[in-house]
């Protein structure tokens, strides 16, 4: 694949096995700028292992990965989310006993000071509608709130890529519509998001294009109606059988 101006992260020939199971096997995967691009597949398809090689939680055996131009395959995570990558897992990874704004300063205090940084948590806190519950104990929030809590912690440094592990799990419908509108607004500001997702409701409300997983391969790529309508897709993952 020829690197373009308009492709935000690209992975070329990437490929990740222990032992002898491949979890990630010549993978050619790329992200648009601007795009909300969801990751999908059955369980063991390779998607966590997948957005764990983006993000430098494993080191691939062979290929590479590019950001932003940028050769990044042997960087550390650290140094990725410098360069403009956040990211926000299943599990919320807030601090429990500290309060949401606690929480926000936490996470911003190292790039952001001063009036900088009460405007960045204000527009946080607006825009994942927690300024009510600003001064509450982040562990007695709802699982929707902690999740959007998280969001907010994972959006406030601006990054150019926003890596989202199952962002809907555990909430209710009404919170997974809201938690999609949100995901909009920060695209539409600018934000390129790839979202490791399950809910095919949620995938059709946000997603621009979809990447299919099987076996560690790329299976599958397009719209949510090519997608959907992909007779192999629907007998892997969306459960249709000859029966």
């Amino acid at each position: 694949m020829d690197q373009s101006p308009t492709t935000i992260l690209e992975t070329r020939g990437l490929c990740k096995r222990f032992g002898g199971v491949h979890v990630a096997r010549d993978v050619d995967f790329s992200i648009r700028q601007g795009e909300i691009h969801c990751l999908i597949g059955p369980n063991g398809a390779g998607k966590s292992s997948l957005f764990r090689l983006i993000l430098g939680g494993y080191t691939p055996n062979s290929g590479s990965i590019h950001f932003l131009g940028e050769d990044v395959t042997r960087l550390m995570p650290h140094d990725r989310v410098r360069r403009g990558m956040s990211v926000k897992f299943q599990v919320p990874g807030i601090f429990k006993d500290l309060s949401v704004k606690q929480n926000l300063v936490i996470s911003f205090q190292h790039h952001r000071h001063g009036q900088d940084l009460d405007a960045t948590i204000a527009r946080v806190l607006d825009f994942t509608g927690l300024a009510e519950v600003a001064e509450q104990i982040a562990g007695t929030l709802s699982h929707g709130r902690q999740q959007w809590l998280e969001i907010g912690m994972a959006v406030g440094a601006e990054p150019a890529l926003l890596l989202l592990d199952e962002p809907t799990a555990g909430m209710s419908p009404e919170e997974t519509h809201q938690t999609g509108e949100m995901l909009k607004t920060l695209n539409a500001q600018g934000v390129t998001i790839l979202a490791v997702e399950h809910d095919m409701t949620f995938v059709q409300q946000i997603a621009d294009r979809v990447t299919v997983l099987n076996f560690g391969q790329l299976f599958a790529q397009g719209t949510v109606a090519e997608i959907i309508s992909h007779p192999g897709v629907a007998e892997i993952y969306l459960g249709v059988s000859d029966d």
